[in-house]
């Protein structure tokens, strides 16, 4: 049996559809809100990081440094991040100094580039050097045995050029 409706109720019918799939669509869109919300706040903590656990000093200078000692975490490096805080970076250590290349492999955000020697003095800064660089590959000045990758401008904005020295993590600094 068909049945029919009139004009009206037929209108409210779609009506009363239509708000229903407005509120579905509108709940979708804060549930994605939500969880972009709460990718955002925990940022480095889980977009930025792919296995292990961070290697974090103690913040030295209010300066905070992660550390990138194993083969896979000086590949990974600061690749897949979606901003860097500032306060902030990477510290490759090498066993011995050498001319150590970096490239811009699947970095999201610009960063600067901090050859140190083995005490902390800079030896040399690519600043704000960006992924579309990528597949261009780095190199110090001279051979070195630590490099610091920070937010892009930090260099500058903390002062630091040729000859500044940075204060290492005591495990890793080393007197002249």
């Amino acid at each position: 049996r068909t049945r029919v409706l009139s004009a009206s109720a037929l209108k409210c019918s779609i009506i009363y559809r239509m708000k229903q799939q407005i509120l579905k669509s509108v709940l979708l869109l804060l549930v994605c809100l939500s969880v972009l919300g709460i990718l955002i706040l925990i940022g480095n903590s889980v977009l930025s990081y792919r296995g292990g656990v961070k290697d974090i000093a103690s913040v030295i200078d209010g300066f905070q440094y992660e550390i990138a000692k194993t083969d896979s975490e000086k590949e990974r490096g600061l690749s897949g991040r979606p901003y860097i805080q500032d306060n902030y970076g990477m510290l490759f250590v090498f066993d011995t100094p050498g001319n150590y290349g970096f490239w811009m492999k699947d970095m999201l955000v610009s960063i600067d580039i901090i050859w140190l020697s083995d005490n902390g003095t800079i030896l040399g800064i690519n600043p704000s050097v960006t992924p579309a660089t990528y597949p261009n590959v780095f190199y110090p000045p001279s051979p070195v045995r630590y490099v610091l990758e920070t937010r892009t401008d930090y260099a500058h904005d903390a002062g630091w050029v040729v000859g500044s020295r940075v204060t290492l993590p005591p495990q890793y600094a080393r007197t002249p």
